[in-house]
């Protein structure tokens, strides 16, 4: 149950207090109406004492009464009988009592967190606590208890009556026949000898005080001192002290007796509400004045009604309350009600509460105390039997008034209102055992109901609380009795005490029981204090609270409080909404749209009915439309006062909004492709996505002098729900904004909707949109020719776009909850005007061959007001295209018209001269390469003033796979004012080029083995063979009939082509479909003085011509091709990220490396002859290959990637391999050469031995020093030297240890001797070297040149024997 304002003990208590009655002359009632007050509403304020009262039991123990509070009210008589249930006035009252009793706006409220539910619901429950109040105080008094009845009367006379005793005589006479003449049945009364009390009433301002002593000490005589009392008042004048403010202690008691005493305007009063009345209304409409006297008898108890003397005087009327009274006033009321209770009412209550005891005992015959023997009885803690049998009579018995069951429950009752809860036990157990032996049941669920209560009253729990009793009382009540009156309020206060327990699940149990037909008001409070229970044990029942509140507001809706119909229904909807309970979460908003309307709510309304129409409905198609006519009544209704109210329908999809900042591009004229950038249409691709932030990347960072600037943010023109949305888009100003929204009609009939306009304003990031809606539904008339009628219903309305960022799962409340982030993609920042470019291409190809150079132009205008400079561009395929070197560009046509049959190179005619050498440049690899990928556009002036556009010559280059390629080009430029807050934009283009085969070519270099000094043009350096197989690998696709290799080139920083060997001199290198062509060329290194260090980034370009001119190969664009082709670059890469000179000697496995290293890089250039709608073209191209190291294979073919073949699982690792030192690369150090005769003559017969002298030239092929043993008296074994003499020997020294700086030719003289003629191979030296500073490795055996042959004849050969000759 919701939190209450008074403990359980203080609620139970004050639900049960001693009643007095009221008895006033009419000149008693004169005076106290001064203050706008009768009697008895004077002394409300004051009734509770603030003092301890003490009682002393049968046993003469003293018993203390804490915190008691009397009632006291006017007397009321009347005739009738007690109902069973409630009176239709009785129900009026309450309902308005609850109707009156709203939620306070600020109220406190509960915010609680169960799970992933978070509530907000009211912690208190004041309109229950009303209800509960008055209506335990509108209960009529029963026979079968007495809790209810008056134990004393209050005598009231005025001090300025003639004769104040007479007058106290005849009020002490009517208060005897009202209790003895049997003419009335109300009010009740506790015992027959009750208790009067006469008050003599002072008025100070009119009265004479003297003469009021007088009387009150005539009245002690009479009386007793503690039988009468002096109340002095009226001490205050209108005149004295009229600013003086005193406390109205009234009005909180009077605001609950007016809405009683109006009892009879309640009903027009609830009808202009619009509330309605279910079960009574027949007897409300046709009240008699009977049931009009009921109301006043049973208003009686507890609350303040007209005087029985004084019917048209109206109680608690307008004005202030208390105007004659003084603080001091106060006092004296105050004072006077600690007297009366502690010297009048308490003796009195002791005094028959003994009496009663000495009855009992006296009648039965027990123990002197019935405290002594019911204790003994019982055992104090003893826990009555669970169980009763059931009745076989109903509750029609009755006993009479002097019947010993009836005293024992009196004087149970009068112990329970002092506060003896213990003796209240016995006596309560005691009775119970004897109304159920008489199967009296009204009596015995009497009994039950207040042992259970006694039992939780008492102090230190000597017994539990017998939860059964209340269960068997309610049961009783309400089956056997038929009386739900006493069931109900037996149900609150046992439901009151279970919560204070913590048992809250039986709680809520007992309050559902409670629910019925015959009272909607009783079982919507009764449901919602249920739902409370739910929600405030110890595991929160969510759904049960909301389900349970649901309930109560349906109960709420018929009982007319519509009010707390919605409020019920408004926290159950926290509950149910976006759960996927779409039925239930239909029914709650349709109900919550209903009863705002009807409280004159439309916005919350309007909101309701939304909610029905946005969610994907599960609804039947009737039911949808029954909604939304629903809707639209309401919205038209109220939609005079709103600007363009939301509308819920169409459903737009706000997730999947796309928003594009960008131009509407200019539509291309003639042959000219305008850049393709981004469209609002178009589908997000992460991966593409990516691509283009790295370009743009690279273009921030060559601006930034490498680095990419800390707040770098992509540039994002088209934002969906899968880009970062998380800042704030920038949109220049004057610019256009474009979105596209996906809509879908969510019902599945009764709309047709017309989409008038879609308006996007771009003011200051606010964005509408403006739709119109038509109801069309068929309504079936009876007409003569069958016709249908339309009723339209147009509505205006907007749909603000709200969109939800991605969901947050970054905590762990964020995987708990359902969070989001920011979406700001519809908040854009305007900035200041930008620059705005377009981009156009003429005669760009979609179709290329691989390698093939094609010349096309690229314009760029300027279409802003904004000056633009900057211009870059970045592309997936930076090889691709080019737009030529300054320093290097030929001079070619700048019109696309006047460039038609010319090359795309710069040529220079020559002739073809056999054995001619290779023309060379030297060149910068600063005038070529980019490494970044970026390229500068070189516009004139670097600056694109405003309305401007030039045209610039792109050079192509088809890729050198073949297949279709996609390109992606993205340009970047920047505005001439600096400081803005958008530092550049860019502008996408993505072309389609198919690539077909062309040509393959192969290359590979080995070492020339021409002794050096016999290559003059060497320098003495040596030279290496370059061969070339080039083979036409087209399949006449496009018509290529047959290509011509026009040239062949180099370019390095160390080697050049030198000289072409061609063996057949005449023919001409032209190659037809699966023909291949071998070139074999020569490749000097460069020259020294080329070599130097000034010159390190410089490359050696060398042509060598095979046709009747000349390409220059160092110019645009065949230079560009080559630094920007992908295996320049890496070889770039390679050479620069390269170990130093002086440290790579350091490293053995470098050293050998560096023995085969070439770097040779070769370009191809031919031309393909290709036959085009009968009409013959000459097509241009180049192919690229690097050789890097000598004995091995290269090819212009990308090799194909082949499927990665299925590895077994290997479940017992392997060892790791043995280390293999680079025996090959290390034996090739030094390169060898003998230098000998090829055939010397000896006459051995004159001299035996021949002598032939032999020259051995080394030369350390390494960039490091190394150590060389030469060994002449080794003997090779090999087969090869077998077939041949062998039989030689090496005269002089037979070991040298030498040292060869880097590069170092050193010759050394040897002598061979040979004993007869013959054939012999001199290659038997064996050699052994090793980098200096690789003291720790074993020398590595040098491989030795082909085998040299040395023929020796005799002189006089005719004379030797034939066996002899060789």
């Amino acid at each position: 149950m919701a939190q209450c304002v008074q403990s359980v003990q203080e609620f139970v208590q004050d639900s049960f207090v001693p009643m007095v009655a009221v008895l006033c002359s009419e000149e008693a009632e004169r005076v106290t109406r001064k203050n706008n007050l009768n009697f008895a509403e004077l002394l409300r304020p004051f009734c509770r004492l603030t003092s301890e009262g003490h009682i002393r039991d049968p046993n003469n123990q003293v018993q203390v009464v804490k915190n008691l509070r009397i009632c006291v009210n006017n007397v009321v008589t009347s005739e009738g009988t007690a109902s069973a249930a409630l009176s239709p006035a009785q129900r009026r009252l309450l309902n308005e009592v609850v109707l009156s009793c709203q939620p306070q706006e600020g109220a406190v409220t509960n915010v609680m967190t169960t799970g992933d539910y978070e509530l907000n619901f009211t912690a208190t429950t004041p309109w229950f606590e009303a209800y509960r109040e008055n209506f335990l105080q509108s209960m009529p008094p029963a026979d079968h208890e007495f809790l209810n009845h008056y134990l004393a009367c209050l005598l009231v006379v005025s001090s300025t009556e003639a004769v104040p005793v007479e007058q106290f005589l005849k009020l002490s006479q009517e208060q005897h026949r009202i209790q003895h003449s049997g003419e009335y049945t109300n009010p009740k009364w506790f015992i027959p000898n009750t208790l009067k009390y006469y008050v003599l009433l002072h008025d100070a301002s009119e009265g004479d005080e003297q003469r009021a002593d007088t009387v009150y000490e005539d009245m002690k005589q009479r009386y007793g001192p503690q039988g009468c009392y002096l109340l002095k008042m009226n001490s205050r004048t209108f005149s004295a002290e009229k600013d003086e403010q005193i406390p109205d202690p009234w009005s909180q008691y009077l605001h609950k007796n007016n809405l009683r005493n109006q009892v009879s305007t309640v009903a027009d009063l609830v009808q202009r509400q619009g509330t309605f009345w279910t079960g009574h209304q027949s007897q409300g409409n046709t009240e008699t004045d009977n049931q009009a006297t009921h109301v006043h008898a049973y208003g009686q108890f507890r609350m303040i009604n007209f005087s029985a003397r004084d019917p048209d005087t109206l109680v608690g009327g307008a004005g202030s309350h208390g105007a004659c009274l003084t603080l001091n006033d106060h006092d004296h009321i105050r004072q006077f009600i600690q007297e009366f209770t502690f010297r009048g009412l308490l003796p009195h209550i002791e005094k028959n509460i003994r009496q009663l005891n000495d009855q009992l005992v006296s009648r039965k015959g027990l123990s002197r105390s019935l405290f002594t023997a019911t204790k003994k009885w019982f055992g104090g803690g003893k826990v009555p039997e669970k169980n009763i049998s059931e009745p076989k009579s109903t509750c029609g018995l009755l006993y009479p008034p002097e019947a010993p069951e009836l005293q024992i429950r009196k004087m149970a009752d009068l112990c329970f209102l002092v506060q003896h809860y213990e003796l209240a036990y016995s006596c309560y157990h005691t009775a119970k055992k004897d109304f159920l032996s008489d199967q009296a049941m009204l009596y015995a669920a009497g009994a039950l109901e207040m042992a259970a209560v006694s039992a939780f009253l008492q102090g230190g729990a000597p017994r539990p609380y017998p939860a059964h009793y209340m269960d068997t009382a309610i049961q009783t009540y309400k089956d056997v009795c038929k009386n739900m009156v006493l069931a109900e309020r037996c149900a609150l206060l046992s439901a009151e005490i279970l919560k204070s327990q913590g048992k809250y699940s039986e709680a809520a149990t007992l309050l559902i029981k409670m629910t019925s037909e015959d009272s909607d008001l009783r079982s919507a409070l009764l449901l919602e204090q249920a739902a409370h229970c739910f929600i405030n044990m110890r595991n929160p029942m969510v759904r049960k609270f909301a389900f349970h509140m649901i309930l109560a507001g349906h109960r709420f809706s018929k009982a007319g409080q519509r009010r707390h119909a919605l409020r019920c229904y408004c926290q159950a909807m926290q509950v149910y909404k976006e759960r996927g309970w779409s039925l239930a979460e239909d029914h709650i908003n349709f109900t919550i749209g209903r009863q705002s309307f009807t409280l004159c709510q439309p916005e919350n309304a309007v909101t309701a009915f939304r909610q029905i129409l946005i969610n994907d409905s599960r609804q039947t198609a009737t039911q949808q439309g029954a909604f939304l006519r629903e809707y639209l009544y309401v919205y038209k209704v109220t939609s005079k006062a709103f600007d363009l109210p939301q509308l819920p329908l169409p459903c737009i999809h706000s997730s999947a909004t796309r928003v594009y900042f960008g131009h509407e591009r200019r539509l291309a004229e003639g042959e000219k492709q305008a850049a393709t950038h981004v469209s609002l249409d178009q589908e997000y691709d992460q991966d593409l996505s990516a691509m283009w932030c790295h370009l743009e990347e690279q273009l921030v960072a060559s601006t930034n002098r490498g680095i990419v600037p800390a707040n770098f943010q992509p540039t994002q023109c088209c934002l969906n729900n899968q880009t970062d949305n998380l800042r704030h888009p920038l949109a220049v100003v004057e610019g256009n904004m474009s979105s596209a929204d996906t809509m879908e009609q969510c019902l599945n009939s009764y709309l047709d909707l017309v989409l008038v306009c879609i308006e996007v304003r771009f003011i200051f990031s606010y964005t509408q949109f403006f739709v119109l809606y038509c109801l069309r539904h068929s309504v079936d008339f009876l007409l003569s020719k069958g016709h249908q009628t339309l009723d339209l219903m147009v509505v205006r309305g907007r749909q603000d776009l709200k969109i939800l960022g991605p969901r947050l799962n970054l905590t762990k409340e964020d995987k708990m909850l359902v969070r989001h982030g920011p979406d700001r993609r519809l908040d854009p920042i305007i900035t200041p005007p930008m620059p705005l470019m377009e981009v156009f291409f003429l005669q760009f190809p979609t179709a290329l061959l691989c390698g093939e150079i094609r010349k096309a132009y690229v314009e760029f205008c300027n279409v802003s007001g904004v000056a633009l400079c900057g211009l870059r561009v970045a592309s997936t395929h930076p090889d691709f295209f080019t737009f030529g070197s300054q320093a290097t560009t030929p001079l070619t046509p700048i019109s696309p018209n006047s460039a038609e049959n010319c090359s795309a190179y710069k040529t220079l005619a020559t002739a073809l001269q056999p054995g001619s050498v290779a023309s060379e440049v030297l060149v910068s690899a600063e005038d070529f390469s980019q490494p970044s990928g970026v390229m500068e556009i070189p516009i004139e002036g670097s600056t694109l003033q405003p309305g401007e556009s030039t045209q610039l010559p792109l050079w192509l280059r088809g890729p050198d796979q073949e297949g279709v390629h996609e390109i992606n080009f993205l340009f970047y430029y920047e505005s001439t004012e600096k400081g803005l807050k958008i530092s550049h934009r860019v502008l996408r283009h993505t072309v389609f080029i198919c690539a077909s085969r062309s040509l393959s070519v192969q290359a590979s270099a080995c070492r020339s083995s021409v002794p050096p000094h016999h290559c003059l043009d060497d320098k003495g350096s040596g030279g290496t063979l370059v061969f070339i197989d080039v083979e036409n690998i087209n399949t006449s696709e496009g018509g290529v009939r047959e290509f011509h290799i026009v040239q062949v080139s180099s370019s390095s920083q160390h080697w050049r082509l030198h000289k072409y060997i061609n063996p057949d001199k005449d023919k001409d290198c032209k190659l037809s479909s699966r023909e291949r062509a071998k070139l074999c060329f020569r490749a000097t290194r460069c020259k020294p003085h080329q070599a130097t260090s000034d010159a390190v980034e410089k490359y050696t370009f060398a042509d060598l011509s095979l046709g009747n001119e000349r390409i220059i190969s160092s110019s645009t664009p065949c230079g560009d091709f080559f630094f920007r082709s992908s295996s320049k670059i890496s070889s770039i890469g390679k050479s620069q990220g390269s170990v130093p000179t002086e440290d790579r000697g350091s490293d053995i496995t470098n050293i050998a490396k560096k023995c085969n290293e070439l770097d040779l890089n070769i370009i191809i250039i031919w031309k393909a002859y290709v036959v085009e709608d009968n009409k013959q073209l000459i097509l241009e191209g180049q192919l690229h290959v690097a050789l890097q190291t000598i004995g091995k294979e290269v090819t212009s073919l990308t090799p194909k990637e082949e499927a990665q073949e299925m590895v077994l699982l290997k479940f017992k690792s392997e060892l790791p391999p043995p280390v293999v030192l680079p025996c090959a690369e290390l034996s090739q150090l030094i390169k060898t050469n003998l230098h000998y005769p090829e055939n010397y003559t000896h006459p051995f017969v004159q001299d035996s031995l021949c002598l032939v002298p032999v020259t051995l030239t080394l030369s350390n092929c390494s960039l490091a020093q190394v150590d060389v043993i030469i060994d002449l008296k080794h003997k090779s074994s090999s087969p090869e030297t077998l077939e041949v003499h062998s039989s030689f020997a090496w005269v002089g020294q037979t070991q040298y240890k030498l040292q060869l700086k880097p590069q170092e030719v050193l010759c050394l003289s040897l002598q061979a001797c040979f004993l007869r003629a013959g054939v012999y191979n001199l290659n038997t030296p064996q050699l052994f070297a090793k980098p200096s500073e690789q003291s720790t490795m074993c020398e590595t055996s040098q491989q030795t040149a082909s085998p040299a042959l040395i023929i020796i004849n005799n002189a006089c050969e005719a004379c030797w024997p034939a066996d002899r000759r060789t």
